[in-house]
Order: C-alpha cells, then structure tokens, then sequence
C-alpha cells in the first residue's frame, strides 16, 4: 500500500479542523466526503470550504479551474453509509474517547477492508481509540495542527496494534500532500504536546512563585530565547481551557507524574471564564482599547569601563567576552583560569554568572549575580538578572549597565533556581531526550516536530548538542535539590548522555 492519491477521503467531524483537513485533501486531489451527526452541519461546511477557496483564488494560490474543480469533488454526506466507498476515513470530532470509539466501530461495518481508519486526536491514546475494532491494525493517528491547510507538521501515530503498513500509508499519504509528517508511538501528547508541556508549565510556576508578572516572562522568553510567542499570549491565543485540558489530559494519562502537574492558576482562570482572546480575556485584556502591559525593565544605568573574565562562560554565554569587547568595554582577567564555574567580576567586585540552577541567594556563593540563559546571546534582545537578597543597589546597577551597553533591555526578576529561560529549555531538553530514548520518536523527527508544531527557535535535540548535556543535567540536578517532589528529577536518558560525554571529554 502506498499513498492514497486519487481515492476517496472522508471526514467526519465538521469543526475548524475537520473543514481544514477536508481542504487539504481536497487541494491535493482526492474526492471528499464529508459527514457530521448535526443535520444540516456537513452543508454548512463545504460551503465555508467553498468560501476558502474563492479566497485562495483571489491571492493567486490557485486556479479557478482548479478551484471549481475541487468543489465538483466535495460532497456533504447525510448518513455514515454513504462513506462506504472511502479509501481514508479521518476523525475530527469531539474528544471523548467512547464517541470516537463508537464512531470507528459503526464505520468497520460500512468501509471496505482495505480502508484506512484515522483519528485525528491530540491527547487520546490511539491504541484505545482502536481497542474496539475487529481490526485494529487499520486505525492511525494523523494528529494535523490547526489552522491545518497552513501548517505544514502531521504527527504519524503508531497505536499498539497499528500495521506497519497502515502508518506507512498515512506517513506517505501526508507527504504526498504537501506536509512534513513525523513518525510517533503512542504515548500521551505524541510528540509535540508532551515535548512542550514544560514551556507552558514553567512559566505558570514562575508566576506562582511570584517571580515575575506574565508580560515579563513573555517577554524574556519571546526577546531573551528567541521563541515566537511567550507562554502566556500563546495559551491566551490557544485557549486556556482548551491548554489546560491538554495538560490535565497528560497528566492523568503519565499516573500524575509531578513532572506534568498542572497549574492551579491556570485552573483558576478557566474556572472564571477567562479562556483568553475567544472570552475577550485571560491573562490580558483583549478588550477594545484595553491596556496591554509592559513587561518590567530596568532604567538606564552607568556602563562599566571594564570587567574581568574568570574560566570559561558555559554554552552560548561564550560569547559573551566578544559582545562586551565588541561594546569598547575592556575585558581584563584569564579566561583559561580553571574556575569550577565561569563568571564575570564587576568592577565592584560582584560576580555575575550564568544560572546553574541554584538561587543567587546562597551562603557559598555570596554576592554573586547570576544572568538566564539565552540560546544566541548575539541575537537577544533582553536578559533576566536575578540578585542575592544582600547584593548593593551600585553592583545590581553595574550588571544592569553592562547588558545594556551590549543592546539588551534587562529585566531584574526575584530570586528562583533556574530563573526563566534556563529551566524551561533544560525541561524542554530533558522531557525530548527522554522520549527519544524511549523510542516515541527519532531526533530528527522530535526536532522537526518542535520547530514546526510549535515554532520553536531550534530543536531540544539541537540544544542539547549546543549547551550539553552535563551542563542541564548538572542544572536541573540542583533544581531538583532546592525543590524536592520529583517536578526537576533528570531522566536516566539525560544522566546517560551526560556521563558518556564527560568520558569523551
């Protein structure tokens, strides 16, 4: 079996991405079905698809040729019957897993045998989707992400019993239309939504923690990391029920492992209505003329006339020493000196080193100032500090000055282990090396996966590879010493790439 190019597709379930995926199909050539239990709901439908299509024209994407010959193709069904002749059913409908079961049941009794069974869920288990069918084998996951004629990643779910053959026949299926699809074993959230829980989570524990306000963390995310969108405007945009149900969803389905704990701030504000920009507010107000807020950025302080370079700046901090040479700021010290831990001396003798996972605040490292990590420091444009709880106003201002005189805005945040940036990219890491060397998916397919599904600024496997794995274990390791409960425990895969790269070094 190979790609499905000229056969029937249909789609049950007519919601936004039922209507998107029955697009796709349609572009890419195929005679589409669709089919929904509300009267009248399947009409409603092609229409809008329709609609699309004029617009599509009107951009120059397609032809009015091809236009009115993708309508001639689409049909709104009536009754389940009248899939019968499908080669591919997909799935778009509520997700509740007895409805999906019960729909794939009725259809084993009208498709042929040959017929490719999907679902397009996002949190449920294929293997239980398909748990009912006489012939399981049939049934795939083709997890599209919404809008889904734009966004080009389709996670390729195997279920316990899938056929090699079945999923082969979806991966190619996806290919042949324009998509960039990934290989996954069914485990909850696939890929994408268990790889990026932690950038959700994180930042939901840093607000609880009253470290900073969610315009700041957004921001220092978004400027400092390099992200398209922070946290908080994201699960605004998404939905706060509709993200808060996908994390109480794997949660559950991981036996509430602590590491996928949902937020009860999150909860509290699903629990008012406030599901983001559909409710017209969640964490912002998107209310017309409403204010947005500013994340907190330090005023303009004096820019030191020179500082000195102890050891070696971990990771991208590197290159560090070039920004500050490159800002006319002489750079005194050996940046060969065998430190434990790189810093630099302030010339009113603060250190300021890069987060390691511990809180500024400790006995054994007094006065010493500790910057978050970015993934291109060259590129950002905003750099969190964090001060001991006994570090002078005049040091602080001399840590501020230096990142401003390298073009960055600074926000100064309270004091937590890991601050921002570092914890979450060191969860994301964690939780993608892990699941790789689980078997859910290959790296190069949990790279593309991220970069697309969710438009990370790289892939966790890449920045593993970039920062190394010594240096998150070694961080996530001390978090998980200042907060006991398991949240920051390092998985056994981390811990073993980490070792086997201290034995090549």
């Amino acid at each position: 079996m190979t790609a499905l190019r000229t056969s029937t597709v249909a789609v049950v379930g007519t919601g936004t991405m039922g209507q998107g995926i029955a697009q796709v199909a349609l572009v890419a050539g195929h005679r589409v079905l669709l089919y929904d239990t509300a009267p009248g709901r399947a009409a409603q439908a092609a229409g809008a698809i329709g609609s699309r299509l004029d617009r599509l024209v009107e951009k120059g994407r397609i032809s009015a040729d091809a236009r009115d010959a993708a309508r001639a193709r689409l049909s709104p069904a009536t009754a389940l019957a009248e899939l019968a002749d499908a080669a591919l059913v997909i799935e778009a409908i509520l997700e509740q897993l007895p409805a999906k079961q019960e729909l794939f049941t009725a259809l084993e009794d009208i498709v042929t045998a040959d017929c490719l069974l999907a679902t397009n869920t996002s949190s449920l288990s294929v293997t239980a989707v398909a748990g009912r069918l006489r012939h399981p084998g049939r049934c795939v996951g083709l997890h599209f992400f919404n809008p889904a004629p734009l966004l080009p990643l389709v996670e390729v779910i195997s279920g316990f019993a899938t056929d090699e053959v079945a999923a082969t026949t979806a991966y190619d299926t996806a290919a042949a239309w324009g998509k960039q699809p990934v290989r996954c074993a069914d485990t909850p959230g696939f890929i994408v939504n268990r790889i990026a829980r932690p950038f959700y989570a994180e930042a939901l524990r840093v607000y609880e923690e009253r470290v900073a306000d969610p315009a700041t963390i957004d921001a220092v995310l978004r400027e400092g990391a390099g992200f398209k969108m922070g946290p908080f405007e994201l699960t605004d945009l998404i939905g706060q029920d509709v993200n808060e149900a996908v994390t109480h969803s794997v949660w559950q389905a991981f036996f509430q492992d602590p590491k996928f704990t949902p937020s009860l701030a999150q909860r509290r504000l699903v629990e008012s209505g406030l599901h983001g920009r559909k409710a017209g507010r969640g964490w912002f107000d998107y209310s017309e003329g409403a204010h947005r807020p500013e994340p907190r950025t330090a005023e303009p302080c004096p820019v030191p006339a020179s500082v000195g370079l102890h050891g070696k700046l971990p990771g991208p901090a590197a290159v560090l020493r070039e920004l500050i040479e490159e800002a006319g700021i002489e750079v005194t010290g050996d940046r060969t000196t065998g430190v434990a831990e790189g810093f630099i001396r302030l010339p009113g003798g603060a250190r300021l080193a890069l987060t390691n996972g511990c809180p500024a605040t400790t006995p054994a490292q007094e006065n010493c100032i500790r910057f978050d990590l970015s993934l291109d420091y060259r590129a950002a444009t905003r750099i969190a500090l964090a001060a001991p709880a006994a570090v002078s106003e005049e040091d602080l201002a001399e840590a501020v000055g230096l990142f401003q005189a390298l073009g960055k805005q600074v926000s100064v945040i309270e004091d937590v282990p890991g601050m921002i940036v570092a914890r979450t990219v060191a969860m994301i890491i964690d939780f993608a090396v892990d699941a790789a060397a689980r078997g859910v998916a290959t790296p190069e397919d949990i790279d593309t996966a991220m970069r697309l599904g969710v438009n990370y600024p790289g892939g966790p496997m890449e920045w593993v590879e970039r920062l190394g794995a010594r240096w998150v274990w070694h961080l996530l390791d001390s978090m998980h010493h200042q907060n006991a409960g398991g949240r920051y425990v390092p998985s056994w895969a981390l811990r073993r790439r980490a070792d086997l790269e201290e034995l090549v070094l």
